[in-house]
């Protein structure tokens, strides 16, 4: 799998231009139409994470390939690009119109936990339908940030986070349910369960076959949290209706079958990568999860 696309290789390889004074920058952000590309030849996005987030307002037909799904994009959609999880995006289309905007993760410092928000969340639902009146109004959205990223007005960059929120929120409200959940039960269950996830997902993407992942069990991640594992159970089982180890063996699946797919690494690499010390034991573990054992997935695929 490739090393993570930094923004300083995204302009050089996307763009060919580099913005001035860019590596002197706490945190960056810029905003593109995707009309600008139409006459030059499209570059697919290799499947991979980026170390920076993307958010995409685009119409057009594509399939994504987000950590081990696949998604079917067809219409006005907007996209959540994670920087804790690989993609690839392959149009259907030559040139899909819209528009997007990356930024960093210090480029919030200090202006909240946008990556608390469940449309960032690895697990989550990366792409949104919408309407030709919502893909109307987010348009908008992304025209502002445009007028706003060239005047020399001093506080543009906070009215451009702000930008950000509105679409981070339209999306949630396109999924209400979604969102209830994620902020059902008590503070202190939602704190553990947030703490989890990032102790977990923190692990991933396994980027070389020399990474391997540090914790593997309810009782070690308990342990790296100070809390007890009955606490710790009860916290996730809570907020996500899951136990501890299910949801480890979810994630845990979820690579090795990433692995399988974008990798050419052999699959005593990929057991070891992911904590298995013994090929037979990653074997039962991934036909217990995906019904088929490693290589016949590897085989499946098209």
């Amino acid at each position: 799998m490739d090393k993570p696309l930094s923004v300083e290789e995204f302009y050089r390889t996307k763009l060919n231009w580099m913005p001035e004074g860019l590596k002197k920058e706490i945190g960056h952000f810029n905003v593109f139409s995707l009309d600008d590309f139409k006459d030059k030849p499209f570059k697919h996005t290799a499947y991979s994470r980026q170390d920076f987030f993307k958010i995409s307002l685009m119409n057009g037909k594509g399939r994504l390939q987000y950590a081990n799904r696949e998604i079917v994009v067809d219409g006005h959609s907007l996209f959540f690009g994670s920087a804790l999880v690989p993609y690839h995006w392959e149009p259907f289309e030559t040139h899909p119109t819209g528009f997007f905007c990356i930024f960093t993760e210090a480029f919030f410092d200090h202006f909240g936990s946008f990556k608390e928000y469940p449309v960032f969340k690895p697990g989550a639902n990366p792409v949104y339908s919408l309407t030709d009146e919502q893909a109307g109004e987010l348009r908008a959205v992304y025209t502002k940030m445009q007028r706003e990223i060239v005047s020399d007005y001093i506080y543009k960059y906070d009215v451009l986070r702000t930008l950000v929120f509105e679409l981070i929120h339209t999306a949630m409200r396109l999924q209400p349910a979604a969102v209830s959940t994620f902020y059902q039960g008590s503070n202190a269950n939602t704190r553990v369960s947030s703490l989890f996830t990032e102790l977990l997902e923190r692990q991933f993407p396994i980027e070389t076959p020399r990474q391997q992942v540090k914790f593997r069990t309810p009782a070690e991640f308990a342990l790296q949290l100070s809390i007890h594992v009955n606490h710790l159970n009860r916290a996730l089982k809570e907020m996500t209706g899951k136990t501890t180890s299910q949801l480890i063996s979810e994630r845990v699946t979820q690579e090795a079958k990433a692995l399988l797919r974008h990798t050419d690494w052999n699959i005593s690499e990929i057991a070891w990568c992911l904590g298995f010390e013994e090929l037979p034991h990653f074997i039962h573990f991934f036909r217990k999860g995906a019904e088929m054992t490693p290589g016949s997935f590897r085989g499946s695929i098209v």
